[in-house]
């Protein structure tokens, strides 16, 4: 067959034909009249290279390979020097695996700390976007005063798991918020359309500059609660210096025992922002809906001094 039915049935191109030719990787016979001549075993080195080339190596690096099928091996790594070809290229992987992830921590600190640097510029005025759509109390947190919290464990982002029933005999705060921002990563589309869905990180914030105010106030603990998994929310709490814990609840397991009020943005779920004051198991007030965030640490200070038996 010439060298336009050896590529197609090759599934190359003839100028790579020519290459493979010209480095001496297949050597087709010549006709009288000077054309090339390409056999079924021309085909089958074709096929090696090509195969070998897709798994990364280059073109002049299956030579070994092409030369043990010309020994009459019925596989091309059948001998001794394909098998160092192997090492070869295993060990360069290796090395360029090494440097992508030096190269992709690097790219994760100079993320974190401009992140850290944003946030920060925002946390320190409270800053939240003008006109965000304020909620209202469509009731589906009426039913929570009263509650008794189930005997659920969370996972805690400072390692822990959080026996919501154990957590305390007296007073404490569980805030449960929707999701906070991950650097890099976009929010679902119209997040500050969503009546309440804004402002999870300056929320945060407020808890952690008055966490000393709350426990004079009689608080005993403080928890954040969403969905979002432990990794991202560890991020957060390093990158704001939060001294309380998340809790990560990504099954709903708590809403669906209690109940709590969620909603969807960008095909998935979320929870909507409201606070427990809970005493022991029982929950004794609730904040819902909350607005602004920036703001409700502050608010929940008040009541907790409001109603402070002490």
């Amino acid at each position: 067959m010439h060298a336009k039915q050896a590529a197609a049935l090759s599934g190359v191109t003839v100028k790579a034909l020519k290459y493979y030719e010209a480095i001496g990787l297949v050597e087709p016979a010549r006709l009288g009249n000077g054309y090339r001549e390409f056999g079924a075993h021309d085909i089958d080195l074709i096929k090696q290279v090509k195969e070998l080339t897709a798994l990364g190596l280059s073109v002049k690096g299956t030579r070994p390979f092409i030369e043990c099928l010309r020994q009459g091996h019925v596989h091309g790594d059948d001998c001794p020097e394909s098998l160092s070809a192997y090492h070869r290229e295993i060990e360069r992987l290796d090395a360029l695996v090494g440097q992508l992830l030096a190269r992709r921590q690097m790219l994760h600190a100079r993320l974190f700390s401009a992140a850290a640097r944003g946030f920060t510029t925002v946390t320190e005025r409270y800053g939240l976007p003008e006109n965000l759509p304020v909620p209202v109390d469509d009731g589906s947190a009426e039913h929570l005063v009263g509650a008794t919290l189930p005997a659920l464990a969370l996972p805690a982002t400072d390692g822990s798991m959080v026996k919501l029933d154990e957590v305390s005999d007296g007073r404490w705060v569980l805030f449960v918020y929707p999701t906070t921002g991950v650097p890099g990563q976009d929010m679902p589309r119209g997040w500050d359309e969503i009546p309440g869905a804004r402002g999870c990180t300056p929320e945060a914030c407020g808890f952690r500059d008055n966490l000393a105010h709350l426990r004079s106030a009689g608080l005993d603990a403080l928890y954040g609660l969403s969905v979002q998994p432990s990794r991202y929310q560890r991020e957060l709490v390093a990158r704001l210096r939060l001294p309380y814990a998340m809790l990560s609840d990504p099954a709903f397991a708590l809403g669906d025992s209690l109940g709590l009020p969620t909603f969807e943005a960008g095909g998935l779920r979320f929870y909507k922002r409201l606070t427990m004051v809970i005493s022991g198991r029982t929950v004794e007030y609730v904040f819902y809906p909350i607005f602004p965030p920036n703001e409700h640490a502050g608010n929940v200070l008040k009541w907790l001094r409001e109603h402070n038996p002490d």
